[in-house]
């Protein structure tokens, strides 16, 4: 396993070396779209020929991003087009109604934003959460806009790692652990957060209405 993970890792430092930049940005497009192709495993050898004076900071990270929002915008406009229209026709053999698409419509235009920009810090969502986004339909800039921040952040992560241990996949996967942990948590934080805020903003505004 050591071996084979060692021989893809090079393979993977061999492809972006020789693509370049490019390279980046489409390994990190099919990540997003719906094709099983960690980040995990592109961004860290990014970030180790970054280490090698082969690569700079500002070009990687910016490749890794747009990449993301690329494979997510094929998501969005994927589920925007053609899974609305199968949903509404035949949602209903899959025991998914419309009054269900209508339930996720309502939460996205109020937390799509918030929804956005968690999923793609979460492991196993970030490559997922285009799909609800584009059947709901959200506002596209909005969607683009969280989607950017969001991945813009998970690449700078996943970049940093690289630059910090290369291809030594046990340090890789136990400062993975690490790190993912520690999302999950400012994950939390900021889920609470918005809570909170939401809970307190809807309220005041509650209280506006009745004195008006």
């Amino acid at each position: 396993m050591k071996a084979a993970f060692l021989v893809f890792a090079n393979w993977l430092v061999g492809t972006i070396w020789i693509l370049g930049y490019s390279g980046i940005v489409l390994l990190m497009a099919i990540e997003s779209s719906i094709i099983p192709l960690p980040s995990e495993i592109i961004m860290p050898p990014a970030g180790y020929l970054i280490s090698t004076g082969e690569m700079s900071w500002l070009p990687v990270i910016l490749a890794g991003t747009i990449g993301s929002w690329i494979g997510a915008c094929a998501n969005y406009a994927m589920a925007k087009y053609l899974g609305r229209p199968f949903v509404l026709r035949f949602g209903k053999y899959f025991l998914v109604r419309e009054a269900h698409l209508q339930k996720c419509d309502y939460f996205f235009q109020r937390h799509g934003e918030i929804a956005t920009f968690i999923g793609r810090l979460l492991p196993g969502v970030r490559h997922l959460i285009s799909i609800p986004a584009g059947l709901t339909c959200m506002n596209f800039f909005r969607f683009s806009l969280y989607t950017l921040l969001g991945a813009g952040i998970w690449v700078s992560v996943l970049t940093y790692l690289g630059y910090l241990v290369g291809t030594n996949k046990e340090l890789l996967h136990q400062y993975l652990t690490t790190t993912t942990a520690w999302v999950l948590a400012v994950v939390g934080a900021i889920s609470v957060a918005y809570y909170f805020y939401h809970k307190i903003k809807s309220g005041n505004q509650n209280i506006n209405r009745c004195n008006a």
